[in-house]
């Protein structure tokens, strides 16, 4: 199915919009579109570069809004799932649109207590908030690990798409 996402949506954004093939991420409930932008040149100081890359996003974004609101519906509709976008510059990564998605948990007493110190430290404002914050630091010191994890669940996936049609 990933490969088929990709592909259709390789084959239906417009040739100019990346320097590269974009990076689709999937999950349950949403298709990300994540493209590179030409990379800036490198003159000027550390705060001109930013400003230019802040720039070169906010253009990218404004002048091909219209055409991705057009081909995320058409993608909602044919994948049923939201799609969301986002960029790569300079090193800098910017998602302009994305899911919030409640995730129902059981926590115990010790761990909401985690969340709490989180809220009362003002690290976060709400356990949601602690929550989201500790997921997001556990997957930036486990990236390697979860990558590796994640590969082998596509390799799982395609020995299954290769095996005996069980509903025959």
């Amino acid at each position: 199915m990933e490969s088929e996402i990709r592909g259709w949506f390789t084959g239906r954004m417009p040739e100019n919009w990346f320097s590269a093939p974009p990076e689709i991420v999937l999950d349950r409930e949403e298709i990300a579109v994540l493209g590179t932008l030409p990379d800036p040149p490198a003159e000027g100081g550390e705060a001109e570069r930013a400003a230019l890359i802040d720039g070169l996003i906010r253009r990218f974004r404004e002048e091909t809004r219209e055409r991705r609101i057009e081909i995320a519906r058409e993608a909602e509709r044919k994948f049923r799932q939201k799609v969301s976008w986002g960029v790569v510059c300079g090193g800098e990564t910017v998602m302009f649109t994305t899911l919030s998605v409640p995730v129902m948990t059981r926590l115990r007493q010790s761990e909401r207590q985690v969340l709490d110190t989180l809220v009362a430290a003002g690290v976060a404002r709400s356990r949601s908030d602690a929550l989201a914050w500790c997921v997001r630091l556990v997957g930036k010191h486990t990236d390697t690990w979860l990558a590796d994890l994640r590969d082998a669940l596509q390799h799982v996936d395609r020995v299954r798409s290769s095996g005996p049609d069980v509903n025959s």
